[in-house]
């Protein structure tokens, strides 16, 4: 397992490699939804399943999960109750010694110190836009509808968000020894929230985020979100200062190779669908070992890893993703 930590390093910098990399994750906890501070036990599954997903399965490389932390929970609560987008304006910081950041810091730097030195980690966490439609409840429609209402309440609630979520970026990387973040992000699900007003509103609360990530010397990727079919224009993410990209090939329709080339060349993360439904749950050994050749040979071996739209199933047999690393080969 020693040299999976420079395998991986190499192909994000684009290098030759003597084998293309898996990179498959999935949730550990029961609910991942719901708080840790609401459900303790969920730290503790968190945890062991990390443990034994590296010592069974012994991936290329790990996403750390943040199963239980998904959101500030004060910052939740808060949202959950605004009635209208001027209430906005009353959300308050979190200080950079909250519970949230030191419990997400410790449950990193217990991972990273278990495998951080022989496996390239990466913590998971969310864009402000994803934190303010999920923990408020509200879904992409109540944003799009906060912007209506008042737009310059919502930026403030997302740089807040935003202003956390750095703290936490840099705290997981220099006291929890992650190698970089992994940053969540989906475009608006609403028409009404058009590139240009995402461009002025959102995207610099996600790209502070990665700067922030950056700064600390941090390996940081961005994940533009797929999940249950959410669409997205890649092309609106291609200068986000990540050094790699996993995007979904299969929802978005965009090849391997054809999302290398939007990103500009960066290494990237795709090429399998992560749903119950697809190839990778269901297909024959054969079925799924042609498709990763098939991938392959046309998007080359150079600066791809293989993995899936999202988080895969967490019940999937843990061989079907062994299938990919063995025909990557």
């Amino acid at each position: 397992m020693a040299n999976k930590k420079q395998l991986v390093l190499d192909v994000f910098n684009n290098k030759e490699t003597e084998r293309v990399p898996v990179g498959f994750w999935f949730h550990y906890a029961e609910n991942e939804l719901k708080s840790a501070y609401d459900f303790p036990e969920y730290r503790k599954q968190n945890l062991e399943g990390h443990k034994k997903f590296v010592k069974e399965f012994q991936p290329d490389f790990v996403k750390l999960m943040s199963d239980g932390y998904f959101f500030e929970p004060e910052t939740a609560k808060f949202l959950s109750g605004v009635k209208s987008a001027s209430e906005l304006y009353n959300l308050k910081p979190i200080s950079k010694d909250d519970k949230w950041i030191r419990d997400q810091v410790s449950l990193v730097k217990e991972l990273t110190s278990t495998f951080g030195a022989d496996l390239f980690t990466a913590y998971n966490v969310f864009a402000p836009a994803t934190a303010l439609k999920w923990g408020s409840g509200k879904g992409d429609k109540g944003l799009a509808q906060w912007l209506k209402e008042d737009k310059d309440a919502v930026i403030y609630a997302l740089s807040v968000i935003s202003a956390n979520t750095q703290i936490l970026a840099k705290a997981v990387i220099e006291e929890g020894n992650a190698d970089g973040i992994y940053l969540s992000v989906q475009s608006i699900q609403d028409p009404s929230v058009s590139p240009d007003l995402y461009a002025e509103v959102i995207t610099p609360t996600e790209t502070a985020i990665l700067a922030a990530a950056n700064s600390v010397g941090g390996i940081n990727l961005l994940h533009v979100c797929g999940y249950e079919g959410a669409k997205n224009n890649l092309n609106f993410f291609k200068n986000y200062p990540a050094k790699v990209i996993n995007f979904a090939s299969v929802v978005e329709g965009v090849s391997v190779k054809a999302g290398k080339e939007i990103f500009k060349g960066k290494a990237v993360i795709a090429g399998f669908a992560n749903t119950k439904d697809s190839l990778l749950y269901k297909g024959t050994k054969e079925e799924i070992q042609a498709e990763t050749k098939r991938i392959l040979s046309e998007a080359g071996r150079t600066g791809v890893i293989l993995g899936a739209d999202c988080t895969v199933p967490k019940d999937i047999d843990w061989q079907r993703l062994e299938w990919v690393r063995e025909a990557a080969k």
